[in-house]
């Protein structure tokens, strides 16, 4: 499934709908390149699950790791750091992923082994001046996000 989203606003007006789907123990692995919206989107997840306007979501390139307390604690992670899974045994991700709150993975290819079964990929395309969001289910949970999310909008 595909949506071309023209601006930030309308990235992050996507992550706000879709955060409003999820439930405790989604989660999502982004992927595009560098400054293809990620964390733009993740902004938009935040504001769907109710995280407070004054925990602002940055990309946690450094931390690894930032949660936010909303109706569901967002676990922001970015693993553009982890040259390999053995760099995250010490932070309890796969304990964590798919458990507890909800998962926001960036860069999720560096460490496929922490991901749950039960997945929704997101890939962040350059589209022109804007984005291209495909969404990707891989599982039952995943595919009915999916398909909430495509039934509240226009593909194109």
């Amino acid at each position: 499934m595909s949506w071309f989203l023209p601006d930030e606003a309308a990235t992050r007006a996507a992550g706000e709908r879709l955060g409003r789907l999820l439930a405790e123990g989604d989660v999502i692995a982004a992927v595009g390149d560098l400054g293809a919206g990620k964390t733009c989107f993740a902004q938009g997840v935040a504001r769907g699950l109710d995280v407070p306007p004054g925990h602002y979501v940055n990309s946690p390139t450094f931390a690894i790791l930032q949660s936010h307390p909303g109706r569901l604690t967002l676990h922001h992670i970015d693993l553009y750091r982890i040259s390999d899974a053995d760099e995250l045994l010490g932070l309890g991700l796969e304990e964590l992923l798919g458990v507890e709150g909800v998962g926001y993975v960036e860069w999720p290819g560096r460490a496929p082994e922490v991901l749950p079964a039960d997945v929704l990929w997101l890939a962040l395309t350059h589209e022109g001046a804007g984005r291209r969001l495909r969404l990707q289910p891989r599982g039952p949970r995943a595919e009915a996000v999916c398909a909430a999310f495509a039934a509240g909008s226009v593909q194109d």
